[in-house]
């Protein structure tokens, strides 16, 4: 068969083959961001109360109408938001899939979309899928939006920005000068959609999380992803929730029920029970202890800490140990030392270098503290 590939230069990702490394010598894996630490005791009860009940088959195709209720509930209580859960909501089969259904919704072939790098490595796939073309603008120094490159980017022909606050790996939250021009850009370019990925949205620590769901006009124009498995350390149950305007949520659910029509209904029954029963607004406190016992330990390390306002990674700057490439350092680390990472220049779409990695600190104390001892021998 003469087969020709769709994605010749697509190979495995790097938090793939950083975790294989790690596997392969033993190393502690801060590369990946999943937490190693058991869920919460309650959330346990639940599964193990409605896994004995009749909710073994489809859940409806938007998602079960008592979870629903219960997102509509958090989004009201932390944001003051209300939302039709019927016709603003869908619950996906994790945040990604909520990613790909959105861009292969609203982007057509030889339309834009903005991404800002350093970027989650989901977001250009489904826009090349259907012919869109992938615009990668880079951070400033401070990893945070370079406004006069947006506006010099944007189009008529652009279709949808993707931001990601809190951010991706570097940790930096948005200031109010940060939504202040994204609303002048949404106000300039009025068929210009805004896909807001929020994931790490309840983990914010000195630097409150202000997200699109408190703006009335942001809201209007964004599609919002948010994701159970980061904030409720369930990353393996692939549960997410996209809210949106009625209009945007009516293109969504034509390609959801098509993709994968709907999500596990024992997860989904759940998180229904349990979603009342947690207060959403503790996890940055829970998280900051851990970026806190972490940092503590790495101040005697010759690595620079740079700023971790929120999400559970830390990055580090190691211009001062080496000068070897950030990918080339990620695997000495791992081999030679016994700490995986990830490097951060995998996130640019031009490999920019800054000698800085990202380490996820949603570990035990033990692996935290080991990992750092590990880290201070350099």
């Amino acid at each position: 068969m003469n087969f020709e590939s769709k994605f010749p230069k697509m190979g495995i990702t790097i938090f793939t083959e950083m975790s294989k490394l790690a596997n392969e010598c033993g190393a502690i894996n801060l590369a990946q961001g999943f937490p190693n630490f058991p869920i919460d005791e309650e959330l346990l009860e639940s599964i193990k109360t409605v896994v004995i009940g009749n909710v073994h088959q489809y859940c409806p195709m938007a998602g079960k109408p008592e979870l629903l209720d219960g997102i509509k509930n958090v989004i009201k209580s932390c944001y003051n938001r209300k939302i039709d859960p019927n016709k603003e909501l869908l619950i996906t089969a994790g945040a990604t899939q909520g990613i790909f259904t959105v861009l292969q919704a609203l982007v057509n072939r030889g339309e834009e979309v903005v991404i800002l790098d350093p970027s989650y490595d989901c977001y250009v796939l489904p826009i090349e899928l259907v012919g869109g073309v992938p615009k990668r603008i880079n951070l400033n120094e401070d990893y945070l939006p370079d406004w006069e490159k947006i506006f010099q980017t944007v189009n008529e022909n652009t279709r949808v920005i993707i931001t990601n606050n809190p951010h991706n790996p570097s940790g930096r939250i948005w200031g109010k000068s940060d939504f202040d021009n994204l609303k002048m850009l949404l106000e300039k370019f009025p068929n210009l959609i805004h896909l807001s990925d929020e994931v790490y949205e309840f983990i914010h620590f000195e630097r409150f999380h202000q997200s699109v769901h408190q703006d009335e006009f942001l809201a209007s124009r964004s599609v919002v992803v948010s994701s159970f498995g980061k904030t409720f350390h369930i990353t393996g149950w692939k549960v997410g929730y996209l809210v949106a305007p009625e209009f945007l949520m009516n293109e969504f659910k034509k390609v959801h029920q098509f993709l994968v029509f709907s999500v596990n209904s024992v997860a989904q029954a759940a998180l229904a029970e349990y979603i009342s029963k947690v207060d959403v607004k503790l996890l940055g406190e829970f998280y900051k202890q851990k970026r806190d016992l972490f940092s503590e330990y790495l101040r005697k390390s010759k690595f620079r800490l740079l700023p971790s306002e929120g999400s559970y990674f830390q990055l580090l700057d190691y211009s001062s140990i080496s000068n070897e490439g950030d990918v080339d350092f990620s695997r000495r680390l791992t081999t030679n030392l016994g700490v995986a990472s990830i490097p951060v220049s995998v996130f640019n779409a031009d490999g920019n270098d800054k000698k800085h990695i990202r380490l996820c600190f949603a570990k035990t104390d033990e692996t935290l503290i080991q990992a750092a001892k590990l880290l201070c021998q350099l």
